[in-house]
């Protein structure tokens, strides 16, 4: 297993489904980019209520990091050329949306820790 931490764009509509046993589950697709400039396609799954409803929240073309388990995978196109794929299971998502929050949550505890507004706590 391979523990990692990849960004890039949803590709499509998140889509949540029921397994045999009960439990529920998410999948989507994200777009990541490659290092020679091609795109990768991370094929994601999210178990955990959190992650589930973050990737429930975004839509086609929204920017997503995630982090989780990965695997990698490869495909063969429609011309017969094999291409590398990675497949995920999502333990956290972060968007925008989550970004601002956060930021927002630490700057009180900033704010307490340095009231004169200098960079160093007293």
């Amino acid at each position: 297993m391979i523990d990692g931490l990849i960004g890039g764009k949803v590709f499509g509509k998140p889509g949540e489904r029921t397994g045999q046993s009960g439990k529920r589950f998410v999948t989507a697709k994200v777009r990541a980019a490659g290092g020679d400039g091609e795109s990768l396609f991370v094929n994601v799954i999210a178990f955990s209520d959190s992650a589930r409803a973050a990737l429930l929240a975004l839509d086609d073309g929204d920017s997503v990091a995630l982090s989780g388990s990965l695997t990698p995978k490869v495909w063969t196109d429609k011309n017969g050329e094999t291409r590398p794929a990675l497949d995920m299971v999502a333990h956290a998502v972060l968007t925008a949306y989550h970004v601002k929050r956060k930021r927002q949550a630490v700057q009180p505890q900033a704010a307490q820790a340095c009231p004169d507004g200098l960079d160093d706590p007293i």
